[in-house]
């Protein structure tokens, strides 16, 4: 005799904290299963909206799929009063703020959504170099003070670009630097060759790399490996002029540091969309400090798209994980993404 297999329960829990058009409504959730429709008829699912939501349901939760942020308040949770739980997804790249992982229970893989930022971290990225070449955050800093000075600027062909990071944040804008005709420096945990750099080195190297960069791309996780990583000394180390882009962490690059290194011009400029804390503070100096421009962590968020692409990476890896496959998006706990 033949049995139906049971299906498996799936909760999808919203962060109240995120921008709404980042939820995955019912709606975002419909069109997602209809493009998988295969596993999606295999899947129980909730979604919640409240913490009472995530509270209800997590008894019986196999699979969940929600923000960091949402797991950071609930580790206590997940790790005590969800017998069943089997993986969790959530719709972050970036897992940093649930590090170190020994809430995480023993058998419950952890994923992230690393995939679905390229597009738009590329043309940001780009943009922050097109910027930096032509003194953008220079003229935005005479424009707060009423001044016209006029500084002329080389073409950014030529000049070059070392990134740290050669991921999915990094690779767009290293690919676009290079049709620019950047020379493009990548700086990672091994030094094996990468598509868009003409060079690759191991982080050991940076200190040999930063004299060598016109301009500095942070495009790496945060861990404990790269947290304070570009220190004041290193800031010191490049070319008096240099430019610098985070789109990594604020935690990356010690902030006082790059502020002084902008004050005293030893920098040209600087473009961050991150910052420590995050919201920035009203009388941060990185508010008021000459020639930085600063975005509130919005480069790579794709408001159309981002839900979308998010689930359809958690269907792909669903897929895997029940055929006992690789996972492209299993967080290597070791490493911290």
């Amino acid at each position: 005799m033949s049995s139906v297999e049971a299906p498996m329960r799936v909760h999808v829990q919203n962060h109240p904290g995120e921008n709404p058009v980042f939820h995955a409504t019912e709606e975002v959730w419909r069109r997602a299963a209809d493009r998988h429709p295969g596993l999606a008829r295999r899947l129980d699912v909730s979604i919640g909206w409240t913490r009472a939501d995530l509270d209800a349901a997590i008894g019986d939760t196999e699979i969940l799929v929600t923000w960091v942020a949402m797991v950071k308040e609930t580790r206590e949770i997940l790790a005590s009063k969800a017998p069943r739980l089997r993986m969790i997804f959530c719709t972050s790249a970036g897992i940093d703020r649930v590090i170190p992982f020994d809430w995480l229970p023993p058998g419950v893989v952890l994923l992230n959504n690393s995939g679905v930022h390229a597009r738009k971290a590329g043309e940001w990225g780009t943009m922050a170099l097109l910027m930096l070449a032509n003194r953008i955050p220079f003229f935005a800093t005479r424009q707060r003070e009423r001044r016209w000075e006029k500084v002329f600027s080389p073409s950014i062909r030529g000049q070059v670009l070392a990134s740290i990071g050669v991921g999915e944040l990094a690779t767009p804008t290293l690919r676009q630097a290079r049709a620019l005709g950047m020379r493009t420096i990548g700086v990672r945990h091994t030094a094996a060759p990468h598509p868009d750099c003409d060079e690759v080195v191991e982080t050991a190297a940076l200190d040999d790399v930063l004299p060598r960069a016109d301009m500095l791309l942070v495009a790496c996780p945060l861990t404990p490996a790269t947290s304070g990583l570009v220190t004041r000394a290193r800031i010191a180390r490049m070319r008096r002029g240099a430019g610098i882009v985070n789109m990594a962490r604020g935690a990356v690059i010690d902030q006082d540091a790059l502020c002084e290194a902008l004050e005293s011009g030893h920098l040209g400029g600087a473009v961050t969309d991150v910052a420590v804390p995050e919201p920035l503070p009203a009388d941060s100096r990185l508010w008021t400090t000459p020639n930085l421009l600063v975005s509130p962590h919005v480069s790579v968020d794709d408001p159309a798209t981002y839900t979308p692409d998010s689930l359809d990476l958690f269907f792909l890896n669903l897929g895997r994980f029940l055929r006992g496959e690789d996972m492209p998006n299993l967080v290597d706990t070791t490493r911290g993404y």
